[in-house]
């Protein structure tokens, strides 16, 4: 392998591979796409042309193995596994959309086929490398601002696919919008706040019928340092204000993160409450950055890892941790009961003594491989 220069297969090339490719050309010294695949050969083909060079296009993934050291896997949710696992066994590094797959025992078969060929398994869980993020969780962990006691995240968009997509059923999603969606965020939770004990979701798809589980979810949790968290989110928004917004409350003020707004805030100074009148604050911008999807620091961090044999930071075990927490939310929902959500194996990820860097991680890092 070209030490400076991975050679990378796309493999399903709808939206989301556009998203990714369409700022590669930021991590052009680091890696290259080589090939594109699709069953719809003209997607792949509209994907190829995206992206510098010649790329080898195909309808079936296995053809482009032998030309390719990693591949992003872009799939429907149900496809992740079998991929995967044939690209594993193949020898090659793999970066996967999320959700890790459907089910647990495709997970640990994902998770087993790495280990057993000592390749790099990553998600693309793309939010970590946020660098509005990335600061909102280091000044959470440092307690800059005092003890974090409530996070709440707000995601709000309109999402509505045509009749027979696969994002309408509830097998191939692996749920509803708490699964496809809604893990990014559990994610985050997790990576800023650590261990959950104990939460509750209800969801419904009133006003999104085309889901067949719910479209629009509310998330609560509670952690071991007794912090709380909330997870608003919905497909069938006709409007909104919050769009995605981060609100962390601490003992000496709130941060938040605006994501399209590009900006990180602190607001303090709160008066105490007094019926009647209006409550005076200070508001302080810690950090500007335009929005746009962190694909291309996620690529370096995956090509990074391919070198170094670094676990990567969103690897498959914390992504399955994750999805845990989302799989006991759900029996709890259908139990009509608080879920119970201790004793799930979680923290593996911090205990194994991974310290992410105390900035976003940024291309520069690509220097030292």
């Amino acid at each position: 392998m070209n030490k400076s220069n991975v050679r990378v297969g796309i493999i399903g090339c709808g939206g989301m591979a556009s998203a990714h490719v369409r700022r590669f050309d930021k991590v052009s010294r680091l890696m290259h796409v080589t090939a594109a695949v699709d069953l719809d050969i003209e997607r792949a083909r509209a994907v190829a042309r995206e992206v510098p060079g010649e790329v080898m296009v195909s309808t079936d993934y296995r053809e482009i193995l032998p030309f390719v050291d990693a591949v992003l896997v872009v799939l429907p949710h149900h496809l992740h596994h079998s991929v995967t696992v044939d690209a594993l066994n193949a020898g090659k590094h793999v970066l996967v959309e999320k959700p890790l797959a459907n089910s647990k025992t495709e997970c640990l078969e994902m998770i087993e086929a790495a280990r057993r060929n000592d390749r790099v398994l990553m998600v693309a869980y793309s939010m970590r490398f946020h660098p509005l993020l990335v600061r909102l969780r280091n000044l959470i962990k440092e307690e800059r601002y005092g003890k974090l006691f409530q996070l709440s995240i707000w995601t709000e968009q309109f999402t509505r696919y045509p009749e027979g997509h696969w994002t309408r059923s509830q097998e191939q999603l692996g749920g509803g919008q708490l699964f496809s969606h809604g893990c990014h965020y559990i994610d985050l939770m997790l990576w800023m706040m650590g261990r959950p004990v104990s939460g509750a979701h209800v969801g419904t798809n009133l006003c999104t019928p085309w889901m067949e589980r719910e479209g629009t979810s509310s998330v609560i949790l509670k952690f071991e340092s007794g912090a709380v968290a909330y997870h608003g989110a919905t497909w069938g928004a006709r409007g909104t204000r919050l769009r995605y917004s981060f609100h962390a409350h601490c003992s000496e003020g709130m941060l938040e993160a605006d994501i399209f707004g590009g900006q990180l805030l602190l607001h303090h100074g709160m008066d105490i409450h007094r019926p009647g009148e209006a409550s005076v604050q200070e508001t302080e911008v810690l950090l500007e950055e335009p929005h746009a999807k962190p694909t291309a620091e996620e690529m370096a961090h995956f090509i990074e890892c391919i070198h170094t044999g670094a676990r990567p930071l969103t690897d498959a075990t914390s992504s399955y941790e994750g999805l845990q927490v989302i799989w006991e939310l759900y029996r709890a929902e259908e139990e009509d009961r608080l879920a119970d959500l201790r004793g799930l194996g979680l923290g593996t990820f911090e205990a194994a003594g991974f310290t992410p860097s105390g900035s976003a991680p940024e291309l520069a890092l690509a220097d030292k491989i």
